[in-house]
């Protein structure tokens, strides 16, 4: 009898906790951005999983993206660049292509050369900063870190709030460790890059940078 009714409450406390999280989940406000106008340029910038690798090239994120919304979207992805590299790059790509809205997806080479997520942080930041400079609004599309959980890692979440842009969270992990949505352990499938664009369409709406269609 002890036993059952120590199942219950610990049964009891779980569920709370998980209805908790949810509750926080959905609750969590979006930073707004600046609507999207018809012409605007939008930048996906990062490394392969911005390039398509695993997919063919009309199946990558940013040219499903770039139908989604019926604007260009420049595909700014280099295959195996890290952070540090993409930040050395960064500012060119952005004088040279003067986009409305970057989405900044960056260090899981990092994090596959076991790089320290203070490094990361830093060169994530300073890319965020010199789109700021200039002017151009941010979402940040975070990578998991090394792990059982595939969970988007922390720093993502810190730079979101300190800069209080949109955040991009779970979904890359989630694809990863589904089979079917992945064409190797690192790599989405056309069906991953889809959902990748589900989910950073959802977050431009919520944003209000574009409307539902």
């Amino acid at each position: 009898m002890l036993n059952s009714l120590l199942g219950r409450v610990v049964g009891g406390i779980a569920l709370t906790v998980v209805v908790v999280l949810l509750v926080v989940d959905w609750g969590r406000d979006v930073p707004e951005l600046s609507p999207l106008s018809r012409d605007a340029r939008v930048l996906a910038f990062g490394d392969s999983l911005t390039h398509g690798t695993g997919a063919s090239a009309e199946a990558s994120y940013p040219a499903v993206l770039s139908r989604r919304l019926d604007r260009p979207v420049i595909n700014a992805g280099r295959p195996g660049e890290t952070s540090g590299e993409g930040r050395e790059r960064l500012a060119a790509t952005l004088d040279r292509t003067k986009p409305d809205l970057v989405l900044l997806c960056h260090g899981g080479n990092d994090f596959l050369q076991d790089h320290e997520p203070s490094r990361i942080r830093r060169n994530v930041r300073a890319m965020i900063e010199q789109a700021r400079e200039r002017g151009i609004e941010v979402v940040l599309i975070g990578v998991p870190s090394r792990g059982i959980t595939l969970a988007t890692a922390p720093l993502y979440e810190d730079l979101a709030a300190e800069f209080d842009v949109p955040l991009v969270r779970g979904v890359i992990g989630d694809i990863l460790a589904e089979p079917t949505l992945r064409s190797d352990r690192v790599h989405p499938n056309d069906k991953g890059y889809r959902n990748l664009v589900d989910a950073v369409h959802e977050v431009l709406v919520e944003s209000g940078a574009v409307t539902r269609p």
